[in-house]
């Protein structure tokens, strides 16, 4: 270990990255975390029925889906501060849009708006630490950074249930994501350039564009002249198609836990008390792993965290497919839940660090786009695919089809992460 890459070292450099990229994170996170859950209430306060409201808060993540590469566009020409920033400050006139919104479209597109931005904001941190942060702690520094982002998304569904209870009104919690970005953007804007105070570690390659051969690529990435996205994922299609996929995968999988998990707990006769509990349970347990995974990658390798954690999710909804008619249908939900949350937060930052390590040094930004896009789409098929097949067939085999998806991904990610990403 060289004296830079010491346990105080590390600690001092992840603490000089948490007012400028750990801090918004959290921010952001409490801000969306606090009105996502609320999104279809303020639908159906102007009219909409219940598949209507399904469908305005799924703008949220069409607006993700089709911001990434834009994102990517914008980080490579004005930087991931700017990028930052513009992404926090038209978030707000979302924000707005939520509070005076009149009508379902107006209301809808400001969901939009949310989601375009939120992919700029977070594409831009991705970009930030896959060009500074060196290559024996990234995956330590981007598991941090999800586990941020998981915080403000686990605590902002319970300070818009004190909102809601103080005030009596949805709209105080969209108040309350203004007052967040604003913080964020101040945040970003005001506090010291990352820019210019944490340089890439590892000396930038000779700017040449470089096709994809299928070898790894590592190390911290420099700056060089924007060459464009589509080029760029041209280049880069053979990891696109297929690490890339993998990491879709798992996305996938991890989506389908947010909606079978619920679903499985009303199809067994549960009241809503314990499904509650069950769940919350299961992401308290996600929450508490999201360090771990990060220590695992860097000591041990990417595939030491991807591969268990996709066996155990795979397996665990394979096995939780079973249980449904069974006389303790309660006791073996509540134990496959903790085992899905287990297989989560070993997975925690592994998209990230995967798609750090094998961007593009002359061009991470356009190539993080279009991997955040891949397992956004994941994340945003899987649970269109188990509503199909549970309407269907039946909610048991949704379930295990979700379980072969994460067999399969598996067996991607031993295949193409030793070809793509270095064992440490």
């Amino acid at each position: 270990m060289s004296p830079d890459d010491s346990p105080e070292s590390i600690r001092r450099m992840l603490w000089r990255l948490a007012p400028m990229i750990y801090g918004p994170t959290v921010l952001f996170g409490l801000g969306e975390g606090a009105v996502i859950p609320l999104i279809p209430v303020l639908a159906s306060e102007l009219g909409a029925d219940v598949p209507m409201a399904a469908l305005v808060a799924s703008a949220l993540v069409v607006g993700q889906l089709c911001g990434n590469i834009p994102a990517g566009w914008a980080v490579a020409r004005i930087g991931e501060r700017a990028t930052m920033a513009l992404g926090g400050g038209i978030a707000l006139a979302g924000v707005v849009g939520l509070i005076v919104a009149p009508s379902l479209p107006v209301l809808t597109a400001s969901v939009l708006l949310i989601g375009f931005c939120a992919a700029a904001f977070g594409l831009a941190r991705h970009s930030f630490m896959t060009t500074r942060v060196p290559l024996s702690f990234r995956a330590r520094a981007l598991s941090l950074l999800g586990g941020s982002f998981r915080l403000g998304m686990f605590v902002g569904p319970f300070i818009a249930a004190g909102l809601l209870a103080i005030f009596g009104d949805e709209h105080a919690a969209v108040w309350f994501f203004g007052v967040c970005l604003v913080a964020t953007v101040a945040l970003v804007l005001l506090g010291p350039d990352p820019e210019t105070t944490i340089t890439g570690r590892t000396p930038a390659d000779d700017g040449r564009d470089r096709e994809d051969t299928g070898e790894a690529v590592t190390g911290s990435i420099g700056t060089h002249a924007p060459t464009g996205v589509i080029r760029t994922m041209w280049r880069n299609r053979g990891v696109l198609s297929r690490l890339g996929l993998a990491a879709a995968s798992l996305s996938a999988v991890r989506s389908a836990r947010q909606v079978v998990l619920p679903l499985w707990g009303v199809s067994i006769g549960l009241d809503a008390q314990t499904i509650a509990l069950v769940v919350g349970i299961s992401g308290a347990i996600d929450f508490a792993l999201f360090y771990a995974s990060g220590q695992v990658m860097d000591r041990f390798g990417r595939l030491w965290a991807a591969l268990p954690a996709m066996v155990l999710m795979g397996t665990g909804f394979l096995a939780l497919s079973l249980t449904h008619d069974l006389d303790e249908a309660a006791m073996w939900f509540a134990m496959f839940a903790a085992v899905l949350g287990v297989g989560n937060g070993l997975s925690s930052g592994i998209l990230l660090t995967l798609g750090a390590d094998v961007a593009p040094q002359s061009e991470p930004a356009a190539f993080l786009g279009s991997w955040r896009t891949l397992t956004d789409a994941g994340g945003a098929v899987a649970p269109l695919l188990v509503s199909a097949i549970a309407a269907v067939f039946s909610l048991s085999i949704a379930t295990a089809a979700m379980g072969v998806v994460g067999l399969v991904g598996a067996g991607a990610f031993l295949r193409w992460v030793p070809r793509f990403v270095p064992r440490r």
